[in-house]
């Protein structure tokens, strides 16, 4: 990926006219004042501090060409995609370079490269894609002089395909795209999207607990992990792969979204399923926010949930518009037929099923009638398949939105139905006060995903004008701000983009101070010299 950005060119998506000037309008953007990058040449990147004996010992595990220490490897490995990140990188600020960034190729390799960490006092930042949302991945050293991040991109293999029992054992380093490629000329598929797909790993997903955009229908990560083994710098732990067990709390559980700071996710078993036969993607359109999480509520109560669901509230619905806006005479016939049926303001909702012909027919007609029943209007499939599309493109629109001077972030959250209402006013409310205050007034947008029987999550994105000089500052209270609300209200600090370092100020609040000791006495025990991923997860 660009050191600076997401992607690697090909994908560059630029600001539609009509998205354009409704943020230029409302943010109050000045189109002549655009923020320029730095050159990597004119990154500031602290001098290696890894030792010549550390070094040297490093290279004996992994050989010469995998211990990499030139200024390109260095500055993309300094950090993730997250909103401070990117403004760091764009300012030239790389503070957070690893030493060093070493790519074993086996397990073996990992133990090894952790015990000479672990007796050099290195820091050790374990790194798959990279695309970290909560400072996840910056190589902070802790107590330690030095501290190298471990790109695991070598270790790409599926170990084991057991088509009888549907499971497949993969190394962590192996990217969504490739491991789609893989599974599919076998007739099979993960089925696990996140909207960092085409970057992120397998190991990534694992460590993270990461939550797909079908998961409503095909499971977040952790309900996909079947066994998964671990190199901490105490030695191997390695969970069996059972389809259920009762020896005790599972250890698997312990590992799934550990982040790196009890070690290394050398391979995990998944639970994989025939590649669809079909897929049918819909729109659906509701006359308020209310009303479809009302709808979709239904829907997940009554067993009849597509594997997608997404609602957006009326802001993110006006804001997709725009984005997908031509202007076009059949647009304007649309959006007539929505005014004339009482959908003026209304908001958007997709579906979507995957799955044999018959089964998706099945599933679709059922919760088409639960949704027309809760007051839903069938928009078709083609604006369903546009967003299909589109799913991976917004990482790609924030790096033109941060060139015009925009601060855009996602938080996400999840609680219970009878409380979703609540949560969505005060976090929706906590983020207009906190950047209203600081002169810098926000467009504030949110998204229902993720469907639980219980509940469902909370998925923001707001957008201000960039505070000139004051971008981080600016961010951190935007972010305490929502932070200090979901709690204050109910929420779950995250729900798929883990804790990383961003989130870590909240943990104790959520998990209690004896599950916090509880942690770090784990932590202790499988990495007793502190060298896994320090700063992140545990405050």
């Amino acid at each position: 990926m660009r050191w600076w950005g997401w992607g690697e060119g090909a994908g560059a998506v630029t600001l539609p006219a009509a998205a354009e000037s409704m943020l230029r309008s409302e943010l109050s953007l000045d189109p002549t004042r655009g923020v320029e990058r730095m050159a990597l040449e004119d990154v500031w990147l602290p001098e290696a501090a890894l030792s010549a004996r550390a070094r040297r010992r490093l290279v004996a595990v992994v050989g010469e060409g995998c211990v990499r220490e030139d200024r390109l490897s260095r500055v993309s490995h300094a950090g993730g995609k997250s909103y401070p990140d990117l403004v760091r990188a764009r300012f030239g600020a790389a503070a957070g370079a690893p030493d060093a960034v070493v790519l074993p190729a086996s397990s073996a390799q990992v133990a090894g490269l952790l015990q000479a960490c672990a007796a050099e006092g290195v820091a050790v930042v374990p790194f798959g894609g990279g695309t970290s949302v909560v400072g996840g991945v910056e190589a902070l050293k802790g107590a330690h002089g030095a501290a190298i991040a471990l790109d695991l991109s070598r270790m790409d293999a599926i170990v084991s395909l057991d088509r009888t029992s549907l499971t497949a054992t993969l190394q962590p380093g192996l990217f969504g795209p490739e491991l789609e490629r893989r599974l599919g000329a076998e007739g099979l598929t993960l089925g696990h999207f996140p909207q960092s797909f085409e970057f992120s790993t397998v190991g990534g997903w694992v460590a993270t607990r990461s939550a797909g955009q079908a998961s409503t229908g095909y499971g977040a990560i952790d309900e996909l992990v079947q066994a998964v083994e671990l190199q901490a710098p105490a030695g191997t732990l390695r969970t069996r792969d059972a389809p259920a067990s009762a020896a005790g709390p599972p250890l698997r559980e312990l590992i799934v979204g550990s982040e790196g700071v009890l070690g290394v996710i050398t391979e995990a078993t998944l639970a994989i399923r025939p590649r669809p036969e079909d897929r049918h993607f819909e729109a659906w359109s509701f006359q308020t926010f209310e009303e479809g999480v009302g709808a979709f509520r239904a829907m997940e109560q009554a067993d009849s949930s597509p594997d997608v669901a997404r609602l957006s509230d009326e802001e993110e619905t006006r804001l997709f518009k725009a984005l997908g806006s031509s202007g076009g005479l059949t647009e304007r016939a649309g959006d007539r037929y929505l005014r004339l049926r009482g959908h003026g303001g209304a908001c958007l909702a997709f579906t979507g099923f995957e799955g044999s012909r018959t089964e998706v027919a099945r599933r679709r007609g059922h919760t088409a009638e639960l949704l027309r029943a809760a007051g839903g209007l069938s928009l078709g499939t083609r604006p369903g398949r546009s967003w299909l599309r589109g799913r991976f493109a917004a990482p790609y629109l924030r790096d033109d939105l941060l060139d015009r001077g925009v601060m855009v972030e996602t938080l996400e959250t999840a609680t219970r139905w009878s409380n979703l209402g609540a949560l969505y006013a005060a976090v929706r409310s906590a983020l207009v006060e906190a950047l209203s205050q600081r002169g810098t007034p926000p467009l504030v947008m949110c998204h229902v995903s993720h469907l639980y029987r219980s509940g469902a999550s909370l998925y923001f994105t707001f957008f201000a004008r960039q505070e000139r000089g004051a971008q981080l500052p600016q961010w951190r209270a935007a972010k305490q701000a929502a932070g200090d609300a979901i709690l204050a209200h109910g929420g779950t600090i995250t729900h798929h983009h883990a804790v990383g370092r961003d989130h870590a100020p909240w943990i104790e609040a959520e998990v209690g101070e004896l599950g916090l000791d509880v942690l770090r006495a784990v932590k202790e025990r499988l990495d007793p010299d502190g060298i896994m991923n320090p700063g992140k997860l545990l405050p």
